[in-house]
């Protein structure tokens, strides 16, 4: 037998704060270990010694084995990983999800059930609704293990959607609208769904399939010819819930199959946690196509709460979600750590005393994070962990005071669910020791649609129990406390901002880019906090490049802009990388793999000329400068594109601005279209900005082989936003914009929409002097389009389509009182319009409008005042002259006057496509617009031609949403 002595010491133990000794006696063998009491706990070298003798013990047993099978875990041990802190066998509820819902109407047929913006559904109303959609799906065959597509906005069709496919017995298949088509076709074709769900308005941007189409929205009238009775249960626990795709590893997503009872489990084991009542409200803010969301969508509903749905994007917004949180009183809230990080850094979060718990889920959660939210005054952080593949959460955590520890556990094991953390050969690893984490018990999945080869290596046979093994490939611990520590992942897989990626597709999508040769993709977080995506590619002989603070060439560059483009008509979003490094080689370890330690920190890199080129002179240099500060870049090269280097509406404002103050020169802002380089302002600068007389015709994108787009500014004539919609477009369309004089503070702008209307059809004709002409314009510009359309007509030229975006006809949105508006009043209306653009709430002017002292200063005092108050609110933002400022004030002023009368006496009917948004669009106590047109009609040669597009007024003119601007209008031009 071997005796082991513990020893503690207050010093370093030799060089490792840890011995071990063996000493030969005669009648037995000692050793000793000898450890540092400041950085082990006797506990822990308790264990080590136990582990040491059972070892040997082992070796005693059986000298032939392999070190690899050795036992180390005494029993004790042995029994308390593998049984003691698994035994969570607990009664769940056996009917199905649906069945449950359908309960909580009978108790609370009044209560409201769902929010979405303006709308609103009790529970009698939601249930009768999601009836009528499992009646239609039954009657198209729909039934258990019957696969239907769900692809929609966040709204109130949503929840009606995947209630009814679960009511109909089917299994849902969420299909975000967002990814591109080329994803959505895979997924479609994968899931081999007969029936999809969704909404008009999505119909052009979803590839082609063979599924039968239902529009929840546009089809309503169809699906309200069915009963609204509950239909008869077809549905046992085992039949499938639901399908969701997540990043796979050989550059195809693949699609996890989940059942009804790990849903059930699942949702019983959060209401056991956190109990929610029919006092309680719910935010739903995660994505749809992330398994979080069905826990969101599901869980209040099961017990009378309030589940409120955020505007689509809504969870991007952290103002929007704070202001969310007070308006609707939520108690609960779903959050990745990323977007709690965000949130926990405005005060209105942290004074949301309604908010009773927040969970924390998709990805590791920091301590510091951790210990902030221990401010909040009313709000418990929980913990959750689990993989798609078991259903959503499989541990559990409560937050406590941990301001003396750097370990944020994931928890124990929920009810009826069994973790273990094994090594190489699945045995048990002894407390404290890193090893895989498997997950057994009812929420385990069925594995893989149509991939029985990965399903049968990820999904075991479990040899310590019943069922099954998903093995998930994180790298875990247990404390000795009995909960489980996240150490990270075994293989390439990553999570940012809550989306589960894999490197390895990424890497395969870019390797079959023809040009590329090698390709390697890494999460960095060379700023502590920011994580994201650098792709580092080595090209054949096109592409010459250097990957630490070298100069990319010509080729490089261009093809880095061909990459960025290969992976977006391919991949989500997310899955893009932010940054690329082009190398010569991969960098290789002594023994030839991978250096992923040596892979270079990626230096700022958008150059879209295909040539670099320092400043040649002191005017060069200075602009530069400015750029280099404006856009936080360390280089520029002065044939860089200004938009294209992440400059945007306010950024060049400031540019402007900063231009103005250097040289003592004015540049008028539509200048940047013309002149987006370094090189081409230098050259207006030289000349004293006096070469380029003020016209309203601005060519953003003046080359391309189909016939041009003019596009006309909204109230304020400023056309900045018309570039990224000019972008998505693409090179092969002409696009001009046309602003409003008078934007340089000196020149009168255009009073009626009539003067408009002449200038620019006289400015369309010298870049094209005869027809077809195809028209639009965004806001108020669409009545001004409709205008110029009608001055083309009675010229004698033809008008192909005048595209109205989100605008009303000519007298449906009358205000008489703007016709005795104060200049004061006009004023507050610009400002609240620049807060609108910068993204507030509005907040700053209506503390002006308050003030009654700045109410009745002059009017020059009130601009001066209002542009200081402004600077001092916004100093990253806000960079106008008083100047600048009074041409904005007068433009929008004499904008909106113009539209509140312009009524066209002898009205030329007109090919209309009106691109209308969804929020904010219905106008009736029943959610449909009285008229849909908005009063184009009456104008229209023909019937209008409506596409919807999902954002508001604002938002649709920016990112996302601004990508579906650009597809309708693209459909429309090219006769779709």
């Amino acid at each position: 037998g071997v005796a082991i002595e513990l020893w503690e010491a207050d010093y370093p133990v030799a060089k490792f704060d840890l011995t071990l000794s063996v000493v030969e006696e005669r009648e037995a063998t000692i050793a000793a270990l000898e450890y540092n009491r400041d950085l082990f706990d006797a506990s822990t070298i308790a264990r080590m010694a136990g582990h040491f003798q059972t070892l040997l013990a082992g070796v005693v047993a059986d000298p032939a084995q392999s070190v690899a099978t050795l036992p180390m875990l005494t029993v004790e041990e042995r029994e308390q990983l593998l049984v003691t802190w698994n035994d969570t066998a607990a009664d769940y509820p056996q009917a199905c999800i649906h069945e449950r819902f359908e309960a909580q109407v009978a108790r609370t047929p009044e209560a409201v059930a769902v929010i979405f913006e303006e709308q609103q559904l009790s529970y009698a109303e939601l249930n009768a609704r999601t009836n009528q959609v499992a009646h239609q799906l039954q009657a198209l065959g729909v039934g258990p293990e019957v696969l239907v597509g769900l692809c929609v906005e966040r709204s109130l069709e949503m929840v009606v959607g995947l209630l009814g496919i679960l009511k109909a017995g089917g299994a849902y298949v969420p299909l975000d609208p967002s990814y591109p088509q080329e994803r959505l076709a895979f997924m479609l074709a994968d899931a081999a769904v007969p029936v999809l769900l969704t909404q008009a308005h999505l119909r052009a941007t979803l590839p082609a399939t063979d599924a039968q189409l239902i529009c929840l929205d546009a089809d309503w009238p169809m699906i309200a010819t069915q009963p609204t009775t509950n239909p008869v249960n077809v549905v046992q626990p085992d039949h499938l819930a639901y399908v969701i795709y997540t990043s796979g590893s050989t550059g195809r997503p693949k699609g996890a199959l989940n059942h009804h009872a790990g849903l059930q489990n699942l949702l019983a084991a959060l209401q056991a946690v956190h109990g929610l009542t029919d006092q309680d409200a719910t935010l739903q803010t995660t994505t749809f196509s992330f398994d979080v969301a069905t826990a969101e969508l599901l869980w209040p509903l099961l017990h009378g709460a309030r589940l409120i749905l955020t505007r689509p994007d809504g969870q991007r917004d952290r103002d929007y979600l704070a202001t969310m949180l007070r308006q609707q009183q939520i108690t609960t809230l779903h959050l990745v750590p990323t977007l709690l990080q965000l949130l926990v850094d405005v005060p209105a979060f942290m004074d949301c005393h309604s908010l009773r718990r927040v969970i924390a889920a998709g990805e590791a959660l920091p301590p510091q994070l951790l210990q902030r939210m221990q401010a909040h005054p009313t709000a418990q952080l929980h913990n959750w962990y689990g993989p798609t593949e078991t259903t959503i959460y499989v541990t559990a955590w409560a937050a406590q005071d941990n301001r003396a520890s750097e370990v944020v556990p994931i928890g124990r094991p929920v009810a009826n669910t069994q973790a273990y953390v094994l090594d190489a050969q699945l045995q048990p690893v002894p407390v404290g020791v890193a090893g895989e984490l498997s997950i057994g018990g009812v929420q385990v999945g069925r594995g893989y649609l149509n991939r029985p080869e990965l399903t049968d290596e990820k999904f075991i046979a479990n040899p310590f129990g019943e069922g099954r093994l998903y093995r998930t490939g994180d790298l875990a611990r247990w404390l000795p406390d009995g909960n489980l520590e996240y150490l990270g992942r075994i293989d390439q897989q990553v999570k940012i901002r809550g989306f589960r990626i894999e490197l390895g597709e990424i890497e395969s999508v870019l390797s079959g880019h023809p040009a590329i040769q090698e390709a390697v993709v890494v999460a960095r977080e060379d700023v502590p906090g920011e994580q994201r995506l650098v792709a580092y590619v080595v090209g054949g002989a096109r592409v010459q490049g250097s990957g630490f603070g070298g100069q990319e060439t010509a080729e490089g560059a261009q093809l880095v802009v061909e990459l960025r483009s290969h992976l977006q008509e391919r991949l989500p979003d997310y899955m893009v990388p932010s940054a690329f490094v082009l190398l010569d080689a991969l960098p290789l370890t002594p023994n030839g793999k991978l250096d992923r330690k040596a892979l270079p920190m990626p230096l700022p890199s958008r150059f879209t000329d295909p040539s670099f080129h320092a400043p040649r002179d002191g005017v060069e240099q200075q602009l530069a400068a400015i750029w280099m500060e404006l856009l936080r870049l360390p280089t520029i090269s002065i044939h860089a594109n200004f938009f294209a280097l992440g400059g945007h509406s306010l950024l060049a404002v400031r540019l402007m601005s900063a231009i103005r103050q250097r040289f003592d020169c004015h540049l008028p802002l539509a200048t940047l279209f013309t002149h987006p380089t370094i090189a081409h302002l230098a050259r207006e600068l030289r000349q004293g900005a006096t070469g380029s007389a003020w016209t309203s015709l601005v060519p953003i994108q003046p080359h391309g082989s189909r016939p041009p787009f003019f596009c006309i500014h909204p109230a304020g004539g400023n056309v900045l936003q018309f570039y990224g919609l000019a972008q998505h477009l693409g090179a092969e369309q002409p696009f001009y914009a046309l602003q409003s004089i008078g934007l340089d503070g000196v020149t009168p702008p255009d009073s009626t929409i009539e003067a408009m209307a002449e200038r620019y059809a006289t400015q369309i004709l010298t870049v094209q002097p005869n027809g077809p002409y195809w028209l639009g314009g965004y806001s108020l510009g669409g009545t001004v389009a409709y205008a110029v359309a009608h001055a083309l007509r009675r010229a004698g030229h033809q008008v192909a389509r005048v595209v109205i975006l989100d605008t009303a006809a000519p007298g449906t949105l009358q205000d008489p009182d703007w016709l005795n508006w104060s200049d004061a009043q006009w004023l507050l209306e610009v400002a609240e319009a620049m807060e609108l653009a910068i993204g507030e709430e509005l907040l700053l002017t209506r503390r002006i409008r308050q003030d009654r002292e700045w109410l009745n200063q002059p009017f020059d005092d009130q601009l001066r005042q209002l542009n200081h108050v402004f600077h001092q609110a916004y100093p990253d933002q806000w960079e106008v002259d008083t100047t600048a400022l009074h041409g904005l004030f007068q433009v929008y002023r004499a904008n909106i006057q113009a539209s509140g009368v312009y009524q066209p006496e002898d009205a030329i009917p007109m090919p209309i496509t009106l691109v209308r948004s969804c929020a904010g669009a219905s106008d009736t106590a029943g959610g449909e617009p009285a008229d849909p047109t908005w009063g184009w009609a009456s104008y229209a040669d023909g019937s209008v031609d409506l596409r919807w597009v999902t954002g508001d007024h604002l938002s649709i003119m920016r990112e996302p949403h601004i990508q579906e601007v650009a597809a309708q209008i693209a459909a429309v031009l090219q006769g779709e």
